[in-house]
């Protein structure tokens, strides 16, 4: 080895620990502190049930993790819009794959379908969505992430459940240490359970008494398969398709407020993007609700219970849409969109949201906390102003919004 790459590998061993950011001093006394919260935490696992043995032997070489700590302290200043969201969740691999993966799988699928009442074209789009079908599930120690995470910092509670949770999957010997590894944020397995939602919902499909999420396939799609139906999803029912809606629309009703069944939308001159009629196929009191995932100027969908339960899943509309698209095309109904995304007219950044936030108080509309989160004050407030202004109130956050409202 090279004088060079000799350096470089010292130079890269350092950069992992906090001896290269802190000082040696500094990360010594964080580390002795660290070291001090696990002794103490420590009471409070043996409280819940974890025994002293399980705790001593897995908590011994448990460490501070720099790259979670930085990510978890990591606010990201822009968010993607849905259709970048989409053009990577449902773009030609992960439908190439997710048809391989499908077929590959078939009667293993068809199987757990059957017990849990779950498309398996979902539960196929739930794993490539969270770890492409497998091959990415992230290499971080969970113990270490966990532990990192509850130590300090504005996940500390979530890490100290989570952390409970994982040593009682040891514990239980539901899973080995070596096994747990996932992400920065403790989602574990093939399709990223989180130690709590593994306990609660994980399954042992094939009675071997363990429940592995990590390289046993019915165990994985069974465990979606049983979040999901618990989550409320339904056998037989859309998860959502898209609309064409009427002129005149009042988009405050794109909201999951007014939840109505198909025969009341049908009347209200909702049709299916496609020109068919609203009702085909189609149970008419199945209630659904209106989004405009990007406002009056993007498509508009219509969606089920179904895709309330993969919103339990994943708390995010585009995580939702793109897990019922990528369906849709896996199982081979897809049709390409009829509305087109402003792709032209970006998401606001970090300190853009705060500054719409600013200005509907500075103009009388209560949006609550300047904390650059569009929430449900934030959507209603500028709601608000839109409708004042004779503009679609569909509480669409944009570039194009937002210079209006500071026009205003």
């Amino acid at each position: 080895m090279s004088v060079f790459s000799n350096t470089r590998a010292v130079l890269l061993g350092l950069a992992g620990s906090a001896a290269f950011f802190l000082g040696p001093a500094k990360a010594q006394d964080v580390g002795a502190e660290f070291n001090a919260w696990k002794e103490s935490f420590r009471a409070r696992a043996l409280s819940q049930g974890i025994s002293p043995e399980t705790y001593d032997r897995e908590m011994a070489d448990v460490e501070q993790v720099p790259r979670v700590l930085e990510l978890n302290d990591k606010q990201p200043e822009f968010v993607k819009g849905v259709w970048a969201y989409l053009d990577t969740a449902v773009s030609e691999r992960r439908i190439s794959d997710g048809l391989n993966s499908h077929a590959a799988n078939e009667a293993l699928l068809d199987r757990i379908e059957a017990i849990y009442g779950v498309d398996k074209e979902v539960i196929v789009s739930i794993w490539g969505l969270e770890s492409s079908y497998g091959s990415i599930m992230g290499d971080y120690d969970v113990l270490s992430s966990l532990a990192t995470l509850g130590y300090t910092g504005r996940r500390a509670s979530f890490g100290r459940s989570q952390l409970i949770g994982a040593l009682r999957i040891i514990d239980k010997e539901y899973a080995e240490r070596v096994q747990l590894k996932g992400s920065w944020a403790g989602a574990m397995g093939q399709t990223q359970f989180i130690p709590t939602t593994y306990l609660a919902h994980a399954v042992d499909h094939d009675g071997d008494g363990r429940r592995d999420l990590w390289s046993n396939l019915g165990d994985v799609f069974a465990s979606t398969a049983n979040y999901l139906s618990r989550s409320g999803y339904m056998a037989n029912e859309p998860w959502g398709f898209e609309v064409d809606l009427p002129e005149g629309f009042n988009y405050a009703h794109a909201d999951r407020a007014f939840r109505k069944p198909v025969a009341e939308w049908a009347a209200a001159g909702l049709t299916r993007a496609n020109g068919t009629a609203l009702i085909e196929d189609i149970d008419v009191n199945a209630a659904g609700y209106v989004i405009v995932p990007a406002g009056a100027h993007g498509p508009a969908f219509l969606v089920f219970s179904n895709f309330r339960a993969i919103m339990k899943y994943n708390n995010s509309t585009s995580y939702a849409l793109g897990i019922g698209l990528l369906s849709d095309h896996i199982a081979g109904r897809a049709q390409p969109l009829v509305g087109e995304w402003p792709r032209e007219d970006r998401p606001l950044s970090l300190d853009e949201r705060k500054t719409l936030q600013t200005a509907l108080s500075e103009r009388g509309y209560d949006p609550g906390p300047v904390d650059g989160i569009i929430g449900a004050g934030t959507r209603k407030a500028l709601r608000k102003w839109q409708t004042d202004h004779g503009l679609p109130a569909d509480g669409y956050a944009s570039a194009t919004l937002l210079t209006l409202l500071l026009q205003s």
